[in-house]
């Protein structure tokens, strides 16, 4: 099997391919493209991907190249893991609503819409190429943030794609260790949106551990989601720690006014694993990667695309895919996170219990402002970027979203076509 990694010179790559390196599945993966723009993060991270590979037995080899239809040829499935901009448009969408008292962060809020500005034509792009070149029946798995959105405009044009998050899997790893448990016992009630869930059950054997867990674990897990124990017991649900964003907001911007971006974080992590990954003596994979942000991606990543491409039963997995009528109070085209059955014929979403009136309310409306950052995306116009903003939760006043608009477009004209003219 081909495998394809489109934003291949990205530093999280080699913990894909440190998942398919340790044999975590029977996936038979034989060749791994790297594809990148950058040339030179391409040469590095491809090498010291490739020595991973021999350092693990495996027979795998790893060519890169910055031609899209070259890599995409004859894959069975591409990995979307692109950021457009790079780090310093993420320290853009991370601090230009700070000014006006919004939180600043790359998935949510006016950074958020900022982002999927960016991406969502480019990854658009991009798949129409992938349906070319490598056929109709090859695999998109997105990665890409914001992957609700994204995942939208994907499914949106027909595209055989699936939405993927590793913070369902990392909330399973870690409550399976709080329990004493193998994580594969562990089987999540996951329900929401992406960057925007909430865990309504934890069961292990059939028995819902979770009120076990807010009991005996309640400080541990506020720590570990970064939400009060108390509020987290009194609604009898786990949030994911995306949600602080929201249930303290103002506390989490009066932090990041103080603190530096974690762009600038990330980007000195990156320069440090880059030059890991270049000297040749290192063959493992580094624990500064741990740092970088996206921890259990290689297991999430490797485990769907098994699932996607029959590499074996029926697997369920937590995953962003179209709605249906799933959650009834909501569209049957919006995008939600929840378990689903995967196999070689896609996603299809399992039923969830009934979503309490303050989650489902608080999903409602981010999918109301999802689809009207989807039309901003695909069809421009800052008076469309207002209306996004304006319906967003964390926004939802007209002066702000006024001038969060006119920033907005200012900072990111250059990759915004319908845009350099107007400013």
């Amino acid at each position: 099997m081909k495998l394809t990694v489109v934003g291949g010179g990205s530093t999280y790559t080699p913990e894909l391919v440190d998942g398919i390196a340790g044999r975590r599945t029977s996936l038979d993966v034989d060749e791994i493209v790297l594809v990148d723009p950058d040339r030179s993060r391409l040469e590095v991270v491809g090498a010291f991907s490739q020595r991973l590979l021999e350092h693990a037995g495996h027979p795998a080899r790893v060519t890169t190249t910055t031609d899209l239809q070259r890599g995409v040829d004859g894959a069975s499935a591409v990995l979307l893991q692109l950021r457009v901009g790079g780090q310093a448009a993420r320290a853009s969408d991370e601090t230009f609503p700070l000014v006006c008292g919004c939180v600043g962060q790359e998935t949510t809020g006016a950074g958020g819409l900022a982002k999927a500005l960016r991406t969502v034509p480019v990854v658009l792009d991009i798949a129409r190429r992938v349906r070319e070149v490598a056929g109709e029946d090859t695999w998109i798995v997105n990665f890409t943030n914001p992957v609700g959105i994204v995942t939208r405009a994907l499914l949106a044009e027909g595209h055989r794609a699936v939405g993927l998050c590793n913070v369902a899997i990392t909330f399973q790893r870690w409550t399976a260790a709080l329990l004493g448990v193998e994580p594969e016992s562990v089987r999540l009630e996951h329900v929401g949106l992406n960057h925007l869930s909430w865990e309504t059950g934890v069961f292990v054997d059939g028995v819902d551990r979770l009120p076990e867990l807010l009991a005996r674990h309640g400080d541990a897990m506020a720590e570990h989601l970064g939400l009060p124990a108390p509020l987290m017991r009194r609604m009898g649900m786990a949030p994911s720690y995306y949600l602080k964003y929201f249930y303290e907001h103002d506390e989490v911007v009066r932090e990041q006014r103080t603190e530096p971006p974690r762009a600038e974080v990330v980007a000195a992590v990156e320069k440090e694993l880059l030059d890991l990954y270049g000297d040749v003596a290192v063959v493992t994979k580094p624990a500064q990667l741990s740092q970088r942000g996206g921890a259990y991606y290689s297991e999430a990543a490797v485990q769907l695309v098994h699932a996607l491409t029959g590499g074996s039963g029926p697997e369920q997995h937590v995953v962003n895919v179209r709605n249906g009528g799933t959650l009834p109070f909501l569209p049957e085209d919006a995008v939600i996170e929840v378990p689903a059955v995967v196999d070689g014929d896609g996603a299809k979403p399992l039923p969830v219990p009934p979503v309490p009136p303050s989650v489902a309310g608080l999903i409602a409306h981010v999918t109301g402002y999802e689809h009207l950052a989807l039309e901003a995306a695909l069809r421009g116009g800052r008076d469309r970027v207002a209306d996004a903003l304006l319906a967003h939760p964390l926004i939802g006043q007209y002066a702000t979203a006024e001038k969060l608009a006119d920033e907005l477009v200012a900072r990111n004209a250059g990759f915004l076509p319908w845009a350099r003219g107007s400013v």
